[in-house]
């Protein structure tokens, strides 16, 4: 583990502190204490996973799973169960090898999310990530509603030192994109991340936005690999599982990004998100620093909620 990893693990695994105090005192009775593994025991295990956030839909799966490997192998003890438990979760929260694909490619990545998630201060850091990289990247201030987005994410390309497209305060999204996109083909920009509106309360607006801004993309740079990530906040468990849901409708979303997992108790709601929708958890953030906001590690982050 390099030391920058090691460095971030110490933080992730500060940060689920309240997740991991949530569920390891009853994960640890149902495990050392339960004399057998009978229906008891499932319906123990299954309440304590719903209470952590983890969702009715993940948990079937997990216990599910579990019964099957129990019976295959012949397991009688309870205490033999929670490798398995922690080998299925993590199995199920693998983000697969194309999942990056995009850093690597002349690419598009549209960023979705209500307000007050981190969306913005997500984008800054992910393009001071790629910038590191070697990446030459541009950011699109197409959230043109909000008076303070297009000022903040000025200030996140100043500071990775990026350039960026803005349009006038209410203009129209779509034709910043388009003046972005023109921007990035001429001067041969590797990634174009651009920030988007953050409403759901009309989702009708928001769907026809997100449908002209793809239209425009598809027209001016149908080479262009493309990425769409909607950013959640940690904090707000199930109100992330139905926020996604809704951004799902109005987008073809491909990877989530989990914001401020620092101190809380709903970290599990990383497990729900990808188990109920099929879509991968891609990049977690613990803090307020650039090196805060990391790939998405499967096996890191379910040792740091089950780690004794």
């Amino acid at each position: 583990m390099s030391e920058e990893h090691q460095g971030f693990f110490k933080r992730l695994a500060g940060g689920l502190a309240k997740t991991r105090n949530n569920i390891a005192d009853g994960i640890e009775a149902i495990f050392s204490g339960a004399s057998e593994i009978d229906e008891d025991f499932y319906e123990e295990l299954e309440e304590i996973l719903i209470m952590a956030d983890i969702g009715v839909h993940a948990t079937s799966g997990i216990i599910e799973k579990l019964r099957a490997q129990v019976k295959e192998r012949r397991i009688k003890e309870p205490s033999e169960c929670r490798q398995l438990l922690i080998d299925s979760i993590k199995e199920q929260m693998q983000t697969g090898e194309t999942a990056y694909e995009f850093e690597h490619r002349k690419s598009v990545v549209l960023v979705v999310g209500v307000n007050g998630v981190g969306k913005t201060t997500s984008i800054g850091k992910l393009a001071d990530h790629l910038k590191k990289q070697g990446r030459k990247v541009m950011m699109a201030a197409a959230d043109t509603f909000r008076a303070a987005a297009g000022e903040q994410l000025n200030e996140w390309a100043n500071r990775a030192g990026v350039e960026i497209i803005k349009g006038v305060e209410g203009a129209d999204p779509a034709s910043v994109i388009y003046d972005a996109l023109s921007a990035a083909r001429a001067r041969n920009v590797d990634v174009l991340l651009c920030d988007t509106a953050g409403r759901l309360q009309n989702k009708k607006n928001l769907m026809e936005e997100l449908k002209k801004i793809n239209r425009i993309i598809d027209k001016e740079y149908p080479e262009a690999y493309r990425e769409t990530l909607v950013v959640l906040d940690g904090t707000t468990g199930q109100n992330a599982l139905s926020q996604a849901k809704e951004f799902k409708e109005a987008a073809d979303i491909t990877g989530i990004i989990l914001t401020k997992l620092d101190g809380t108790s709903k970290g599990g709601i990383a497990i729900a998100i990808q188990s109920e929708m099929g879509i991968p958890v891609k990049y977690i953030g613990v803090g307020e620093t650039t090196e805060d906001l990391q790939k998405f590690n499967a096996n890191d982050f379910v040792e740091a909620i089950f780690a004794r």
